[in-house]
């Protein structure tokens, strides 16, 4: 994948209804609702992302154009607490997936992955995560 995408899918807190939501605020473009082939989990309150090849695991999230990736990738690497000022292992690392929109276009995005074990996670089988107490 091109290390210069321009797109960010995201998949919780990021979320237009998360609370961090105003990260993004004049830094990406909305381009609409994506799935990521995968697996979700709750972690004390926040989603936790990891990839699955079983054809059933999709995250529900959404996706963006970044205007300045460099900029913002950067401003989100340090709420995710990824980077030297950070202990390792970090909780989640930055990659480049494919994500499919709702056009069943596929296309090439940088997310943030859970980067622990899982095993003592409770799966969000619907793969959509909201803060407690949302409705949309």
């Amino acid at each position: 994948m091109s290390r210069r995408a321009q797109l960010l899918f995201v998949y919780g807190t990021l979320q237009r209804h998360g609370g961090a939501h105003y990260l993004l605020a004049g830094q990406a473009t909305f381009l609409g609702p994506a799935w990521l082939q995968g697996r979700l989990y709750e972690v004390n309150g926040y989603p936790a992302a990891v990839l699955s090849d079983h054809p059933r695991d999709r995250i529900r999230g959404e996706l963006y154009r970044m205007h300045q990736a460099e900029v913002l990738l950067a401003r989100l690497d340090a709420y995710e607490e990824i980077g030297p000022q950070f202990p390792e292992p970090f909780e989640y690392r930055r990659v480049q997936v494919s994500v499919t929109d709702n056009h069943q276009t596929r296309l090439n995005a940088w997310t943030y992955l859970y980067n622990r074990d899982t095993a003592r996670l409770s799966p969000l089988t619907s793969g959509h995560w909201l803060p407690p107490g949302t409705e949309i």
